[in-house]
């Protein structure tokens, strides 16, 4: 278990604030108790690093004197990516821990086994990091908000790409057999239509799979001039070191969860990854681009003082970071009502939100009927020594 540490404030203050209403689950005069559940280990160990990013980014918070008189004590457990692991814990939270609501829970698997229970203890899932089309329908997930493009946007996003670049060529999809995966494939059919059968092969992997080789060695033969991966980092980096070793040389594309030069380049060979694409949100807090950037010398004086000796390449740590930024300024809007129904109504309600580690254009918007902190990203490809953004802000209608 991975938690922040308590604090006291003073009698006086303690005085001062006022009264917690009763239907202000797992908030009193000094804290306010959010829960979180991550990959810190398993198969997804890598993308779980966004978890260690917020509860460092937490930590900071709360040495600043906590929001509006109240520290987070933000509680996080390990789920090592399995469903059931994920139940036990987010029913912990609840029912002992008492958190107020879920921020960051990480994991289309995870997230998807404990939807119905929170719904049914009226629990807000804040900030989920799923980009599952399914969470973004507000009817079958009233107390729901993601912090991810969706799946399904960011693949048809690559599938306008792809049909430009390589007109009436043929595609290959390597997906993780669950929502994840299947949701880049069926945006893939939606833009593609019938040419979908005609142009594209696909080959799933199960989480437990040791290796993807056999899955690589089979696309290859089906003549495809471009490759999404689309699944977790450890596939993803196995993928590109698979494809380079039997020759194939295909335009690879990145889903954004696997999208981490730290978590992914590095593993497969930053020199057999030149040319890889990713849509993307964050900056890349190793490019020289952003020496200067305000937001990003920011980033890294956090690193120095919260997280030194990490490794920054690894872009799922900004992205905790920015995950941690996106909570600061749900509470903030809550002021003193932290009952369930204001959190989720902030949630909702955040308007032209300009993260100073977000990519130049994009912006979080969200409402009772867009429930995603990000709709947007940007087209990014591997020089071997950093990212080159070739695109404008895309989202779902762009072409």
């Amino acid at each position: 278990m991975f938690r922040n540490l308590k604090f006291v404030l003073p009698l006086a203050m303690l005085m001062a604030t006022p009264a917690i209403a009763e239907n202000a689950p797992g908030v009193t005069a000094t804290e306010i108790k959010v829960g979180g559940v991550f990959p810190f280990s398993g198969p997804a160990s890598v993308i779980g690093l966004v978890g260690r990013g917020v509860l460092a980014y937490v930590q900071s918070v709360n040495d600043r004197g906590g929001i509006n008189g109240r520290k987070i004590n933000y509680i996080a457990y390990d789920d090592a990516y399995a469903p059931p692991k994920a139940v036990e814990h987010v029913r912990k939270l609840v029912e002992s821990d008492e958190v107020a609501f879920m921020f960051g829970q990480l994991g289309t698997p995870g997230n998807t086994a404990v939807a119905k229970y929170l719904i049914g203890k009226g629990v807000p899932a804040i900030g989920i990091v799923s980009g599952s089309n399914k969470f973004t329908n507000t009817a079958d997930y009233p107390l729901t908000t993601t912090s991810l493009v969706s799946f399904d946007t960011e693949g048809k996003i690559y599938s306008k790409y792809l049909n430009k670049t390589l007109p009436g060529k043929k595609y290959a999809i390597l997906y993780q057999n669950d929502d994840l995966g299947k949701d880049y494939v069926n945006a893939f059919k939606a833009n593609m239509g019938a040419d979908f059968d005609k142009r594209v092969a696909v080959a799933a992997y199960e989480i437990a799979d040791p290796t993807v080789d056999s899955q690589i060695v089979n696309l290859k033969a089906s003549g495809a001039d471009a490759l999404l991966i689309a699944g977790t980092p450890k596939f993803a980096a196995q993928a590109i070191r698979k494809a380079d070793e039997i020759g194939w040389k295909p335009l690879i594309i990145l889903n954004y969860p696997s999208s981490s030069v730290g978590g992914t380049l590095k593993p497969a060979g930053l020199e057999k990854s030149i040319g890889v694409v990713a849509g993307t949100v964050t900056k890349d807090p190793t490019d020289s681009k952003w020496d200067n950037d305000p937001g990003m010398k920011g980033f890294r004086a956090f690193v120095d003082k919260y997280m030194p000796g990490i490794d920054i390449s690894d872009t799922n740590y900004i992205f905790g970071y920015t995950q941690g930024m996106i909570l600061e300024q749900i509470i903030k809007q809550c002021g003193n009502d932290l009952s369930r129904e204001n959190i989720l109504k902030q949630a909702k309600s955040i308007k032209g939100l300009v993260l100073p580690t977000a990519l130049p254009g994009i912006v979080v918007n969200t409402s009772e009927t867009v429930n995603q902190d990000f709709t947007q990203m940007r087209l990014q490809r591997w020089t071997g020594k950093n990212w080159d953004q070739f695109s404008d802000v895309l989202d779902a209608k762009s072409e």
